[in-house]
This record gives structure tokens, C-alpha cells and sequence, in this order.
């Protein structure tokens, strides 16, 4: 059975204003695996970062039960704080403070002796490639650079579990994919990562797993593609040697259309959820009839498109 980094039943919490009450988490299920990259995604109000602060001990929760790392939120609490680490949407740089010395405060912080500090923060220089500028002020830093160090610094206590929390706004394409390449390195050590993103490419490059957070409550759950085959518009393209292949093709599905891109007139677009049972399906079709398409591709909606259908609202309205 699989280890679960957090696992959470019923989590709520609600605030109130001067207009009443608040609902901001309506009684969340989360259950992420150790080990993998788990991305909440959703638009701005739905209550992502809600839930970080409270899984990170931040703030507490109305209801629920929490389990963090294997350790009970609510009776536990530092032994979470004690097994985690944070980097939140703002850096937590000091920019006075050169790179080495953000990291030797941190080392100070988690309480380590000054020559496994100095050993630490040695070896994060140089695994987030920041030695050459590790002695000047973290205020002449670029972005990426900035959230390298941000991110090293979360790792000086070696936590197995890390909240990013939007790490990468704001950052250049290339920053954002060293950014990337970084997560991926800690999943294959062991470390889990919880993940919340404005960037729908992000969660789709990166995640392991997806929930999609609306109005306090979890819309939809699962792998990238299986959350792609919630929404429909998906399609097998099918390429054929010749007319003649073609026709039989499409007397033996009994449905699918030409695709209008094609000059040639020899792919045929058929609609398909791209599942493993579908293709099967469809491929036993074509091998009865006797043909056999030169080419094949699965074409299913994107993120953005997943997004849109089950919250309503643009991937650019949610930033």
C-alpha cells in the first residue's frame, strides 16, 4: 500500500466579514502519495492557498482531519513543521544578505552546528548553481535566481515534503523550466512536492496527479489525461495509404469525418475519449475489416480546455 505524505477528510474553513460568512474550503478530500508531485489547481478566490497554510500549520482548520507526513496536524503540529518546508508565492530572500548567508541563517534556524551549516550550505550553492554568486547580495539577483535560492533554502532541514505555492510567477520561460528541472530532481530523491500553479502547462509538465479547487470545493481529480477525457472534443486522427483504404475504414468504424486540414483527403478524424479500451476498439474494428492506417494519433483537450469547461473561467482570468 502506498505511503500518503498528506491525507485529509472534511478539511473546512470559513471566515467572516462584514457580508457574514465566508465558505472558503467546503469539506475537501486530499490524499497525496509520497513520493509524487500533487498540483491543486483553481482560480483566484477558490482556496488554494487556504489550504496550503493550513496543511503548512499556518493557520488552523474548522473541521477535518489531518494527517501531514504522518503526523496529526492538529495534535502534531510541530512535528509537521519539523518534516516539511514551505516557498510561498513572495520570496523569502533577504536581499541585504548574500546567498551564503541567507543559507547559514536558515542552517541557524534548524538549529544546525556551524560546520554542518557551512557543509549545507555549500552543497545547495552549488546544486541550485549559485557558487559563483553566492557571496554577493541577494538583492542583484534575477528572478530565477532569486527563487533558486528561495527554494535552496527550504531544503536546508531536508524536508520529505515541500509546498510550493506559485513558485514560479513571474519567472522568464527559461527560469521557469530550471524551475521545473529542480522538481523534478527532488521527486526522484523521495521528496514529495504539493504544487499550486497559475501556469496549466506547469501542472501538466510536472504533476503526478491534479485537483481542480472551485467555490471551496474539489471539481475533479485525477491524471493529467484523465482529466483531459472529462471534456469532449477528442479525437483519433487515422492516415491511410490510399482512398480505397480510407472508405473501408470508415465503413467499418461507421463514423469519423475527413479531416479538412489534410490536402491529400486520406486522414480520417474519428471521435475518442483516447482511452486504452476505446483504441483497443477501434484498432479490432480496422484489423476485422482488414485495414490498416499508415498512421495513428490521439488528440484530447488540453488544460487550458479542462479549466475553462469545469470552472467557467479562462486560464488568464484565474492569474
Amino acid at each position: 500500500m502506498t505511503n500518503l505524505a498528506i491525507a485529509a477528510t472534511g478539511l473546512r474553513k470559513s471566515y467572516r466579514d462584514k457580508n457574514g460568512e465566508k465558505v472558503v474550503l467546503d469539506g475537501i478530500d486530499l490524499n497525496v502519495p509520497e513520493g509524487t508531485v500533487f498540483s491543486l489547481l483553481g482560480p483566484n478566490g477558490a482556496g488554494k492557498t487556504t489550504t496550503v497554510q493550513i496543511l503548512s500549520t499556518l493557520i488552523p482548520a474548522d473541521a477535518g482531519t489531518v494527517r501531514v507526513a504522518g503526523h496529526d496536524l492538529a495534535r502534531n503540529p510541530d512535528d509537521v513543521r519539523g518534516a516539511i518546508g514551505v516557498t510561498g508565492q513572495y520570496s523569502a530572500v533577504d536581499k541585504l544578505l548574500t546567498g551564503e548567508e541567507n543559507l547559514l541563517l536558515m542552517a541557524d534556524l534548524e538549529h544546525l552546528s556551524r560546520r554542518d551549516g557551512r557543509r549545507r550550505a555549500a552543497e545547495l550553492l552549488e546544486r541550485f548553481d549559485l557558487v559563483e554568486a553566492g557571496r554577493k547580495p541577494a538583492g542583484t539577483y534575477s528572478g530565477g535566481m532569486q527563487r533558486r535560492l528561495d527554494l535552496a533554502m527550504t531544503l536546508v532541514g531536508e524536508p520529505r515534503l515541500i509546498f510550493l505555492d506559485e513558485p514560479t510567477t513571474g519567472l522568464d520561460p527559461r527560469s521557469r523550466r530550471a524551475m521545473w528541472q529542480t522538481v523534478r530532481e527532488l521527486v526522484r530523491n523521495g521528496v514529495t512536492i504539493f504544487l499550486t500553479t497559475q501556469y496549466l502547462e506547469e501542472a501538466d509538465e510536472l504533476a503526478d496527479r491534479i485537483a481542480v479547487l472551485d467555490h471551496g470545493r474539489l471539481i475533479a481529480e485525477g491524471t493529467s489525461e484523465e482529466l483531459k477525457r472529462l471534456i469532449p472534443g477528442g479525437h483519433v486522427s487515422l492516415r491511410f495509404p490510399d482512398d480505397d483504404a480510407l472508405k473501408d475504414a470508415l465503413g467499418a468504424l461507421g463514423r469519423g469525418f475527413v479531416d479538412p486540414a489534410d490536402d491529400d483527403g486520406l486522414t480520417l478524424q474519428v471521435p475518442s475519449d483516447g482511452g486504452v479500451a476505446s483504441l483497443r476498439d477501434l484498432l479490432a474494428r480496422l484489423d476485422a475489416a482488414g485495414v490498416e492506417p499508415a498512421a495513428l494519433s490521439v488528440h484530447t483537450p488540453d488544460l487550458d480546455d479542462v479549466f475553462l469547461t469545469l470552472t467557467g473561467q479562462t486560464q488568464e482570468a484565474s492569474r
